[in-house]
């Protein structure tokens, strides 16, 4: 399907409008798809990132600073996803013995247990984007990392 028949819209003000507005619109699509995968685990979009973030950073724990700093919604309100994260026994978190400002969060094995049965969704993703090629989707990433601000 076309952008133009997905929001029944044929005129653009020029072709950067069109490119905008396509980019939103498939962006959401994605969400609600993994809305939908992670709704079954009972977590959102943020606290998987969190969690892969965590993951990848073993052993080391992270402070929510840097948990921030690494995410892709950077306006997400970490600390408060964290809180979430620590109820459902995915993450600990304590006060950093260097720095008492700061706390110290870890992945649990309940967290990485859910991550492992989570890796599926990466084929998942794959399968939605199968519409294009693997050599379309490193060029299009490849244009998109263009867009991306210098100094984010």
């Amino acid at each position: 399907m076309t952008i133009e028949e997905g929001i029944k819209q044929s005129q653009f003000k020029h072709p950067y409008h069109k490119l905008a507005i396509n980019l939103m619109y498939t962006t959401n699509l994605l969400e609600s798809y993994l809305k939908e995968i992670f709704k079954k685990e009972e977590i959102t979009i943020q606290q998987y990132n969190i969690l892969r973030i965590l993951r990848g950073s073993r052993p080391n724990p992270l402070s929510t600073m840097q948990i921030r700093e690494r995410m892709m919604d950077k306006m997400s309100d970490t600390s408060r996803i964290v809180d979430r994260l620590l109820i459902k026994k995915l993450v600990t978190k304590k006060v950093s013995p260097t720095d008492q400002r700061l706390v110290d969060v870890r992945i649990t094995e309940k967290g990485l247990q859910l991550l492992i049965q989570l890796d599926a969704v990466d084929d998942k993703i794959a399968s939605f984007l199968s519409n294009i090629s693997e050599k379309e989707a490193t060029k299009l990433s490849d244009l998109l990392d263009k867009l991306h601000p210098q100094n984010s």
